[in-house]
């Protein structure tokens, strides 16, 4: 893990603790579940005709890997990295079986000494909306870009507007009120809601033609991986993984219902209501 210096230190706590365990032990489901935006960032990179891809806040490294196999066919390569030990090292595992590796680096893409010039394209999936400066992450992801470089990036939009993702934390919180709040623009899930604040960000950084536009897509979920869900993802998981197992039990029973509306048959959808944002690297 990169410990040069004392940035991002709750981050680093989180995603090296229970929280990057969670995604870890639900890694296969939620690959399911964000296929879709993997999708658009792999179909981004080919229509680019990308060769160098980096892609930050990679996690387990199924959007990095996919963009690899893509690339593989034209000679390009990508590169993914993320603050989380235990989501580096099974994304390495998994690179193992690969015709055409990625490499995988676990440091913070905040202040990594990347080499310059390297990357022609940077994406993420839901993985830059961490830095506690944004503003110097993303200066010292412009200079790891190429001469016109370009970004690729998905983010959630408000809270309001994506109630499934927060729907097992608020029929929690009556029963656990030390549930952490989710605050506007602090490092976390909706972090990048505000598109007037996201432009501020990148254009401040140096990226110019900032492009940020709506994306709705529908996702599903297996009913039967629920309950596994509430337990393990989000900020009522990590609560939840400090509990005893009785008590865990009985919060995600209560939980349950909650989901009631999203269910249909034997799986839940829901309208994830996202941002794609793109940017090209400013001379």
């Amino acid at each position: 893990m990169d410990t040069t210096n004392s940035a991002n230190q709750d981050q680093r706590a989180l995603w090296n603790g229970g929280a990057g365990r969670g995604w870890v032990e639900a890694q296969e489901s939620l690959d399911r579940l964000f296929e879709p935006f993997e999708e658009v960032l792999v179909e981004a990179a080919a229509a680019k005709r990308a060769q160098r891809v980096l892609d930050i806040g990679c996690g387990t490294g199924s959007t990095t890997l996919a963009v690899a196999r893509r690339l593989a066919q034209h000679g390009g390569g990508a590169v993914g990295i993320d603050i989380s030990e235990p989501m580096i090292a099974l994304a390495r595992s998994r690179a193992e079986s690969q015709a055409a590796p990625p490499r995988f680096i676990c440091a913070d893409a905040q202040t990594h000494p990347f080499e310059a010039a390297t990357f022609d394209l940077i994406v993420s999936r839901f993985g830059m909306m961490f830095f506690d400066d944004a503003v110097g992450a993303f200066a010292n992801l412009r200079r790891a870009a190429k001469r016109d470089g370009e970004l690729e990036l998905i983010a959630w939009r408000r809270p309001e507007e994506n109630p499934f993702m927060t729907a097992a934390e608020r029929a929690a919180a009556p029963f656990l009120p030390q549930i952490p709040q989710r605050r506007p623009d602090e490092p976390g899930q909706f972090a990048w809601a505000n598109a007037d604040r996201v432009r501020t960000i990148l254009e401040t950084a140096g990226w110019g033609s900032v492009a940020i536009e709506p994306l709705d897509v529908e996702c599903t979920l297996p009913k039967h991986e629920l309950d596994d869900y509430i337990a393990r993802i989000g900020p009522l998981g990590r609560v939840l993984r400090e509990t005893d197992e009785r008590t865990r039990a009985r919060i995600v029973d209560a939980v349950r219902s909650a989901f009631d509306a999203y269910v249909h048959g034997t799986e839940l959808r829901f309208t994830a209501a996202c941002w794609t944002i793109r940017g090209t690297a400013r001379p």
